[in-house]
């Protein structure tokens, strides 16, 4: 998979993080309901970036 396909998923799950407490989650009253959600969503854009950025190779400048 191209990085560019990565980083589009990052920015989907970017968009979810906004979308699903405001509407799957509109009804949960407990305060762990979204943070569970934001939770998970931080882990997979970690992963994410990890996969992004596995390739990078340093360049120095000798």
């Amino acid at each position: 998979m191209k990085r560019s396909k990565w980083i589009w998923l990052v920015w989907a799950v970017v968009l979810l993080c906004y979308l699903v407490p405001y509407t799957l989650l509109t009804d949960v009253q407990a305060w762990y309901g979204s943070f569970l959600f934001w939770s998970i969503a931080g882990l997979a854009v970690i992963a994410l970036n990890l996969f992004i950025t596995k390739d990078f190779e340093e360049h120095s400048n000798d």
